[in-house]
């Protein structure tokens, strides 16, 4: 596994962001879209309908990206870890510290709901009350779900070794991951 320092083979063409709820996934891919000029295609977009409802189409929309030649997106939802893995070339896991991530969480939770910030298919962060009664409320799944890159990405060493790894312990770390990015080799 590739650290913020170790120089890339190649340049990556398919990208995953992995980290757990919070950590900046969708910020770095996004980044990391511009910066390759690779399109960035959010997946949770393609996951979340109208009403926070799964979309029927989600499994052929990662299909349909995926068979792309470049792409950036983060690596989430069960369905398409597998085909996600299988098709990149790069996976940057943002494995920070759980306060910092929770904290990024609950900052971004509680300014999409007092903002009321439109996000896929016109959904916004239910009442913060519902922490109390939704088992599946943002905060407690990025709670529930903290450790679990942790023994996921690891074992993508065995079962997607074409993955360049690259872990990130800090957003320091990530600036630096960026910085070398322009370096790697376009052709490895």
């Amino acid at each position: 596994m590739l650290t913020a320092t170790d120089p890339l083979p190649c340049r990556p063409a398919r990208i995953l962001v992995a980290g757990v709820t919070g950590s900046g996934k969708t910020t770095l891919a996004s980044h990391i879209g511009e910066l390759l000029g690779i399109p960035h295609t959010e997946i949770d977009s393609l996951f979340h309908g109208p009403d926070w409802t799964p979309r029927e189409s989600f499994a052929a929309d990662v299909e349909q990206f995926t068979a792309a030649p470049d792409w950036v997106t983060e690596w989430q939802y069960g369905q398409a870890r597998a085909l996600l893995a299988e098709r990149a070339d790069t996976l940057i896991w943002l494995d920070f510290p759980i306060p910092l991530s929770l904290w990024r969480l609950i900052r971004r939770t509680v300014t999409r709901r007092l903002l009321r910030q439109k996000l896929w298919n016109g959904n916004i962060e239910p009442p913060f009350h519902r922490i109390f009664t939704d088992r599946n409320y943002i905060l407690r799944w990025g709670w529930r779900t903290r450790a679990k890159c942790r023994t996921m990405v690891p074992a993508l060493e065995t079962t997607a070794p074409h993955l360049q790894l690259v872990r990130l312990r800090s957003p320091r770390e990530v600036h630096v991951w960026l910085e070398n990015l322009h370096r790697a080799p376009t052709t490895g």
